[in-house]
């Protein structure tokens, strides 16, 4: 049965506020520390291998949360799961800002970004829980903010460190972070006994082998949504990763334009978060979205290898907009169950398995490069890797629910 809409703001302004502050700090950990990793050396020595290290960490502590965060929310409920997220990007960044050796800071990262993790599980979920009537409106509005804070930082950063210092600049970020605590502090003791919300939330969560994140892998929905999230999460922390070595050694861009390349990257998740759901809405076969992001990928990977320095930024722009895989995914988790409980196994397994692909994005471009001695070989990797999302695209072509593909009767799920 449809759920027909009501108000954004019907008795649900704590949830709406909870969930759109998580998404903005979601990714701020991950931006926060590159740009000013100069001058945090100057207290903290790094390794190449340390680097190295921290640079992984963000894709391998998402995969990880994405087996971790629906057993979590069954023991302790969807809101109180939230809260624990929200509270470990305030303590972990914190902790960063007063890291005084490599393992503090390391810890501290590996603590935020397990809380950003969880946050990317639970939010479909919670979507799904508060908008089952407005699922593209609310899931549009939060990866317009993911894509905010993984850009606000690479804008800021450096001009705070070099205002106030690198501790204060890395502290604001668990500032920030205090913004979705609140909502979520609210809601959980609103709930006033942990068993209670629990209870609520079961039917979100998977609670059986039957809706298991791992069942997910007899699903070729699951598959399919997973392929094209795996792709996108190579293309963006490759990018990130080494987008302005591409342009600063093949384009003989400085520093500051290889910089502004990579923050215009990341602002262009900003309308893409606009655009997908209301694409969704309006184009019945997806796979057509995701071959257009397939094209425009191509076309910019292509023009990086062979022209970097002619319209530079329209290629950047191009492999920005073949990302629309990644908020198209998101959409895709709540748009292909039935469930809340499926849509929470899906988001697991999708972000578990694409996170992990993702990681292996940088190190397998790192190793391109150093077997090749150019930039042409690792963008020729990066643009086969996009093709994959073809296969994503034939067969989201029709919509399938990843319930049926189980065999799971609807009445065995509440919804």
């Amino acid at each position: 049965m449809t759920t027909a809409p009501r108000s954004l703001f019907s008795g649900r302004i704590l949830a709406l506020l909870g969930i759109l502050f998580v998404a903005l700090n979601v990714r701020t950990a991950v931006a926060a520390i590159s740009p000013i990793i100069g001058v945090i050396e100057n207290d903290i020595p790094f390794t190449s291998l340390g680097l190295g290290v921290l640079g992984m960490l963000p894709p391998i502590a998402f995969a990880i949360a994405g087996i971790g965060a629906p057993a979590l929310a069954r023991a302790r409920g969807l809101d109180s799961s939230l809260l624990i997220a929200a509270a470990a990007m305030v303590l972990g960044s914190g902790i960063r800002a007063v890291s005084d050796n490599y393992i503090m800071l390391a810890v501290g990262s590996i603590i935020a970004l397990g809380g950003m993790g969880i946050g990317n599980i639970l939010l479909p979920p919670a979507v799904k829980k508060y908008f089952p009537d407005r699922l593209g409106t609310v899931t549009g509005g939060y990866v317009m903010l993911i894509s905010m804070g993984a850009a606000i930082p690479a804008f800021f950063a450096a001009p705070v460190a070099e205002a106030a210092g690198w501790r204060v600049s890395v502290a604001v970020w668990a500032l920030l972070a205090l913004t979705a605590l609140v909502p979520w502090l609210v809601l959980a003791v609103r709930g006033r006994h942990a068993r209670r919300a629990t209870e609520r939330d079961e039917a979100l969560l998977p609670t059986s082998t039957k809706i298991s994140v791992w069942s997910m892998a007899r699903s070729r929905t699951a598959w399919a949504i997973t392929i094209a999230f795996a792709v996108s999460s190579i293309g963006f922390y490759s990018f990130f990763a080494w987008l302005p070595e591409i342009l600063i050694e093949s384009a003989e861009f400085t520093p500051v334009e290889a910089g502004a390349m990579l923050s215009l990257f990341g602002l262009i998740g900003i309308p893409l978060g606009i655009l997908s759901p209301i694409l969704v809405n309006r184009i019945a076969n997806v796979g057509l979205i995701m071959l257009a992001g397939v094209a425009a990928g191509v076309a910019g990977y292509l023009g990086l290898a062979l022209a970097p320095a002619t319209l530079t930024w329209l290629w950047v722009v191009l492999v920005g907009f073949g990302s629309i895989m990644f908020p198209l995914s998101l959409v895709l988790i709540n748009l292909r169950t039935r469930s809340h409980e499926a849509s929470a196994a899906l988001s697991g397994f999708v972000q578990s398995v694409g996170y992990t692909v993702g990681a292996l994005g940088p190190f397998a471009v790192a190793l391109v490069r150093e077997l090749s001695g150019g930039w042409v070989a690792p963008l020729m990797f990066l643009l086969a890797a996009s093709l994959l999302a073809i296969i994503s695209a034939l067969w989201l072509t029709r919509p399938r629910f990843v319930e049926d593909e189980l065999r799971i009767p609807v009445g065995e799920l509440a919804d």
